[in-house]
């Protein structure tokens, strides 16, 4: 329901006023606040003080139609709009023609009307008749076809949301010569666990080296999440290397497409480890046993969520 008065009330502020009554008096009776009826006085009176409806709701009116800023724009407008399209004049014409006599309308705002036009009679006016292959920006489902069997970060539990130990992110380190870092971080501590992956981002092997960093603590296991990078494309070996008799599986979880921010505190972890690492030129030869000295090392500090 609309809060700005209607011309029934406008008439009974103009009542108001010539019987004498005070503005409260006035609010009281049409339902409104008294700062409203000080407004609409002030607001749309005439210049010599006085207060007529009719006047004060042509104003109003006014107001809402043809200002400049304002997004509607009257219907004479259209009308000119659309015989100068039909005329095969490009939007960016109309917009300069209607600048030159006063009128501001921008070239996108004649686009927008054109796709509107349900019946396509302007977009066949149009250059290539708008069929280019650009459209407008919208959310990108999640392909993700190098990943079978993927289970997505929307089916994990609410449980998993950092408070817990035992639920890991994971992610790799690449530098510009293809050599790259496997990092497991821990939600609740932010414990990181890094390993070289020494045939780079192959899928199996990275596999194997997930197992290896977790199985020490797979009793307390209870999720993996990671993006839809290609190297953990063999995420049921991992659930598999990590499966315990007579327990629920462990099941590794998928972001969205283009949204890595769902994980959750590894991209920060990844960073600091990044500016330890990717930074020295042989931070990528270094043996695995360094490696994973640096990420005990990196974990003093406080960690970021």
């Amino acid at each position: 329901m609309s809060n700005q008065l209607i011309e029934a009330q406008r008439y009974e502020i103009y009542l108001g006023l010539k019987r004498k009554w005070s503005k409260t008096r006035i609010a009281k009776d049409i339902g409104v606040s008294v700062s409203t009826v000080c407004r609409e006085v002030k607001r749309n009176a005439k210049p010599d003080g006085s207060y007529v409806w009719k006047q004060a709701q042509a104003k109003c009116e006014s107001r809402r139609h043809g200002l400049q800023g304002n997004h509607r724009k009257p219907e004479e407008l259209w009308w000119r709009v659309d015989r100068m399209i039909e005329e095969d004049w490009s939007p960016a014409q109309i917009a300069g023609v209607l600048r030159k006599v006063g009128i501001c309308i921008c070239k996108q705002t004649i686009y927008n009307h054109v796709h509107a036009d349900k019946t396509g009679k302007l977009a066949r006016h149009m250059l290539h008749e708008l069929k280019y292959r650009r459209r407008a920006r919208r959310q990108r489902p999640t392909k993700a076809a190098n990943i079978p069997c993927r289970t997505s970060i929307h089916e994990r539990p609410a449980e998993a949301d950092g408070k817990r130990f035992g639920d890991w992110e994971m992610d790799t380190i690449v530098d510009s010569y293809g050599h790259a870092i496997l990092t497991l971080t821990e939600r609740s501590t932010n414990f990181i666990l890094m390993k070289r992956l020494k045939e780079g981002r192959k899928a199996l092997p990275t596999a194997k080296a997930v197992v290896r960093l977790l199985f020490p603590y797979r009793t307390r296991l209870n999720t993996i999440t990671t993006d839809n990078g290609s190297e953990f494309a063999a995420h049921l070996a991992i659930t598999k290397g990590l499966a315990r008799k007579g327990h629920e599986k462990v099941i590794v979880y998928f972001a969205d497409s283009y949204s890595a921010w769902q994980r959750g505190p590894l991209r920060t972890q990844t960073s600091s480890s990044e500016s330890t690492s990717l930074k020295r030129p042989t931070s990528m030869t270094l043996p695995t046993h360094t490696s994973k000295r640096c990420s005990i090392n990196s974990t003093e500090g406080p960690g970021k969520n």
